[in-house]
């Protein structure tokens, strides 16, 4: 008669491993276990080896030592066709052992939810667990390893239907494998950064451990592939969105979306709607109620709102919807939530819109990671560091309160704009937005023709200092009131005289906000 085959299951996460357990029994496969898995198994009526009585050692060191055996290990990692390894088995007592199912302590998780009890972090640090992992997967040539309950049912399948796994199966599985101790480490990697004695914002390496969370339309062309990644088991706000209707979203459909959701969340205002084109606001506004800030929003730039990104920071009702039924299409509307009927309205005027409920945006991660051809860019994220209360005004004339909140507004659109960046804004909305160009100069002339003064009186943002005086008479040709810039040229002092012979108002914030 035929030696059994055997599966070592050592799991933190026991989703599912009494029904992969059971379907091993019947197959006739011997079960090796310890700890709380082995209870599980045990309580469910299965047959199970303590990993105790296979080894011949104890448990020891509160847990910390369990697997860590010669075998367990030798069995996991002999040469089935290598007779030196067999001669090894034989004189140690060693059995083999077919498959291990194993996943890792959940690192990062609370101390306090931790099975087997801890007082640090580092208990949480998994030893003989990917130990065994990396050990069955680097034997894949005749050894199963699943670290994933999702994976359970398609192999109780195979088992059942073949008695073993493939070739082409245990390889995949081993990729997984490695993909789960890399992403294992990557994590506390990133822990130790995050707790050392004053963290280097800039660490030596950067461990990232990403997952495909969706698989695109097509890339940023259709004839390219794309997908949506995430961190390894941190789902964000892209992972929560409730689609309603059209088709699935492109890469730029994701791209510009969350430049219009994040901006749509940082005008401030009880109702703020942003429409972004190619990744830059055609439209930005403030306002009372949606209805209204939609309205101001698409009336920036309504030509180039027709196939936009529409975000809404606040539930979509039937006022605005009536509003956005009158204007230009939009590719997809972004809202917390909507109200009753909103949704069958929009897709009886706009079947092919793409209408989501998004969470609100979370705290974006404290470093930003940008591609080139060969290697990564890396900077602390954007971020709005001055505050209006350290701004310098440095005209003679003083913006008063309602020049002052336009100058705010203004600002905080600019930074979402790509440079060079021109924004005139006036009453909580973005009239004139000049975007990307090579010079200031001709992004204060987009501006202010997108402006057609409706600005006037109002306020006008750079996002980086005016070299020449030539930007501060653009600015006032265009009516603002109120310039705000980073100041910081050597031209300062012809451009604060020019503010000051043109009666404008200027404020530096002492901070340039760049956007590529």
């Amino acid at each position: 008669m035929s030696e059994p085959r055997r599966a070592l299951l050592s799991v933190y996460d026991k989703t599912g491993i009494t029904d992969l357990a059971g379907a091993l029994v019947d197959a006739g496969w011997e079960l090796i276990s310890s700890g709380g898995t082995a209870r599980v198994i045990a309580e469910a009526g299965l047959p199970v080896i303590d990993v105790a009585d296979h080894t011949g050692s104890p448990m020891m060191l509160g847990h910390r030592v369990v697997t860590l055996h010669p075998k367990v290990h030798g069995g996991i990692l002999a040469d089935r066709l290598d007779p030196e390894h067999q001669a090894d088995m034989a004189e140690h007592g060693i059995a083999p052992i077919d498959l291990v199912v194993g996943n890792l302590y959940p690192f990062g998780s609370s101390v306090a939810d931790f099975q087997h009890g801890a007082g640090r972090p580092e208990e949480l640090i998994d030893i003989g667990g990917p130990a065994m992992v990396r050990a069955a997967a680097k034997n894949h040539a005749h050894v199963g390893v699943l670290v994933s309950p999702d994976d359970y049912p398609a192999i109780i399948d195979e088992i059942r239907a073949d008695g073993w796994l493939s070739d082409s199966t245990r390889r995949r599985l081993a990729r997984n494998a490695y993909a789960h101790t890399a992403a294992y480490d990557a994590a506390i990697v990133t822990w130790f950064d995050q707790t050392a004695d004053g963290p280097e914002l800039l660490p030596p390496t950067i461990h990232l451990a990403l997952e495909r969370a969706d698989v695109l339309r097509y890339g940023e062309n259709p004839h390219q592939q794309g997908a949506r990644y995430r961190r390894v088991d941190e789902p964000g706000i892209w992972d929560r969105v409730e689609q309603h209707a059209g088709v699935a979203l492109s890469y730029l459909n994701f791209f510009d979306a969350d430049a219009a959701w994040r901006l749509a969340h940082d005008m401030g205002g009880p109702a703020a709607v942003a429409i972004i084109k190619h990744a830059n606001p055609c439209g930005a506004a403030v306002g009372s109620d949606l209805a209204t800030a939609y309205s101001n929003a698409f009336a920036c730039d309504p030509r180039s709102a027709f196939g936009g990104i529409v975000a809404c920071n606040q539930f979509v009702d039937l006022d605005t919807v009536e509003v956005m039924e009158a204007a230009a299409q939009a590719d997809v509307i972004l809202a917390p939530g909507f109200a009753d009927g909103v949704i069958d309205r929009l897709i009886t005027k706009r079947k092919n819109t793409r209408i989501l409920s998004v969470p609100a945006p979370e705290k974006p991660p404290v470093l930003a990671l940008r591609q080139m051809a060969d290697g990564f860019l890396v900077q602390e994220n954007h971020l709005f560091a001055a505050t209006p209360d350290s701004w310098q005004v440095v005209t003679d004339r003083q913006p008063n309160d309602a020049e002052l909140a336009d100058a705010t507004f203004a600002w905080r659109v600019c930074g979402h704009v790509s440079s060079n960046a021109i924004v005139l804004a006036k009453d909580g909305v973005a009239w004139g937005i000049g975007a990307g160009q090579q010079n200031r100069v001709e992004s204060g002339e987009i501006a202010a023709s997108k402006a057609a003064g409706r600005a006037e009186g109002g306020a006008c943002a750079s996002d980086a200092f005016y070299p020449f005086p030539d930007g501060i008479h653009a600015a006032a040709d265009a009516g603002a009131a109120v310039i705000v810039q980073p100041g910081g040229s050597v031209g300062d002092n012809k451009t604060i005289a020019t503010a000051n012979e043109r009666g404008v108002a200027m404020v530096f914030t002492g901070e340039r906000q760049f956007l590529h």
